[in-house]
């Protein structure tokens, strides 16, 4: 995952969206566990408590599951729940400004087709480290 934040939205707000990016490229699976707030907070130098916002909105959406003393895990379904939710937005919010974009530019489909193909692969997350989901501050 890249370190760099921006300013458009709270840092809380973004890791969220990430963690989403993850579970929708597969990055993240149903059950996997999420890196501890505690390591995640120390690799990318943020508040534990901007990390545990960030989580929390994920288990509030109910993508993720908190298990007591062990973690925080994502939930069975998520990335369907996620699939049908994310395209939706797309379709209503992204798509019609970028269809408007390629229609003033006048792109071709090939163009397009050969942009894409050198979009940059998504960067996962940072492998966790021995004692990911040990935590105590990942169980609250």
């Amino acid at each position: 995952m890249d370190s760099q934040w921006d300013d458009s939205l709270p840092i809380y707000r973004q890791l969220r969206d990430r963690v989403v990016a993850m579970i929708l490229e597969g990055v993240l699976k149903e059950g996997d566990a999420l890196p501890s707030v505690r390591n995640v907070a120390a690799d990318f130098r943020l508040n534990p408590l901007t990390v545990l916002k960030g989580y929390q909105q994920l288990v509030d959406e109910q993508l993720v599951e908190k298990r007591r003393g062990r973690g925080m895990f994502v939930s069975p379904g998520a990335r369907k729940a996620l699939m049908k939710d994310e395209r939706q937005k797309f379709l209503e919010d992204d798509w019609p400004k970028i269809y408007a974009t390629i229609q003033r530019l006048g792109l071709s489909p090939e163009e397009l087709q050969r942009a894409g193909a050198a979009a940059p692969a998504p960067t996962p997350w940072p492998a966790p480290s021995a004692n990911q989901g040990n935590d105590d501050d990942s169980s609250n």
